[in-house]
């Protein structure tokens, strides 16, 4: 994300541009963007751009090996 959040004061990014950045493919940059969207962490412009509004973020979450 730190490619991404960087870059939104000229209206936001579009997914191709954010795949990019970020070096993955496009199909699954657009899936990320429409879950977060679900959850309300992004939003777009009318014109399709990506806005994320947010200067830092911090994710914690605990992985455990299946028994």
């Amino acid at each position: 994300m730190g490619e991404f959040a960087g870059h939104d004061g000229a209206g936001g990014r579009t997914i191709r541009e954010i795949a990019r950045s970020v070096s993955r493919d496009v199909k699954a940059v657009h899936g990320d963007v429409q879950a977060l969207e679900v959850a309300g962490r992004l939003d777009h412009t009318e014109g399709g751009h990506v806005i994320f509004p947010y200067d830092a973020v911090h994710v914690d979450f605990t992985l455990r090996k299946v028994a």
